[in-house]
């Protein structure tokens, strides 16, 4: 599978000018990818501000993904601030090529924040079927809770979009690498960079990480688009000669 991800600086609460740079970025994109990958609210920030920036799932942003998902013949995703039954999310949308979505709305709520007081947590893990693999997406502070993410779906690839802060990038950069090994699948990560108008500095550091833990894409902190691919003949035929998985314990995650 070829993936793009996009690791860019963001406008904050501005969902029309980084709709114009991420369609730009996008569009720049000549090769024929399956996933095209962008970060945590990656129309505003990591704003606390929901009701002056939420959309609907048939606003602008999801029309223009549906419509960007089918001209490009590729897969999108990334979180943005949705409103439903007069509650806020921070959701994660799966965009395929036909139009279709899928969802997941973000279950560890970041309290340092105060996320947890403006939007209301999902309980209901997604593992989206592609293209022949099994990926489980989540979002930023999703990553420190390792029970989340456990694979007990056979999931091929475990996916985070993030607004992570340079002051706590080195436990991104170990907890992606662990998540990889304990789940031995293929694990993605992007990151914004830049600063937000909390005077907050991202530092980028999105990367690739294979089922035992080594780098293919090393974390990268300029605002670019970078390009990989997974091979899922090896991340098979590492977990038949292994077995790790084979002795995992099983847990549900409940509300």
């Amino acid at each position: 599978m070829k993936i793009s991800i996009i690791q860019s600086s963001l406008f904050w609460e501005n969902p029309t000018a980084n709709r114009n740079y991420f369609d730009e970025k996008i569009n720049a994109i000549t090769e024929k990818v399956d996933l095209i990958v962008l970060p945590e609210m990656f129309t505003t920030g990591f704003t606390m501000n929901p009701s002056s920036v939420a959309e609907t799932m048939k606003g602008e942003t999801v029309l223009w993904l549906q419509s960007l998902a089918k001209a490009k013949n590729s897969a999108i995703t990334g979180s943005l601030v949705i409103t439903e039954n007069n509650n806020f999310y921070n959701r994660l949308l799966f965009v395929f090529p036909s139009g279709e979505i899928q969802f997941y709305d973000k279950h560890h709520l970041f309290t340092l924040a105060g996320e947890s007081k403006v939007y209301t947590k999902g309980n209901q893990k997604l593992i989206v079927e592609y293209l022949g693999w099994r990926i489980c997406p989540l979002i930023c502070y999703d990553l420190r809770f390792p029970v989340l993410a456990r694979n007990v779906e056979d999931y091929d690839v475990l996916l985070y979009v993030a607004n992570w802060p340079k002051p706590r990038i080195n436990a991104w950069d170990i907890l992606i690498r662990a998540r990889s090994v304990e789940n031995m699948c293929y694990t993605i990560g992007v990151n914004r960079t830049g600063f937000d108008n909390n005077n907050n500095e991202y530092v980028g550091h999105s990367q690739v990480v294979d089922f035992l833990g080594n780098y293919i894409l090393e974390p990268m902190e300029s605002e670019s688009v970078f390009n990989i691919v997974l091979n899922k003949e090896k991340l098979v035929e590492t977990r038949n000669k292994l077995g790790f998985l084979n002795d995992r314990d099983i847990f549900e995650l409940k509300a």
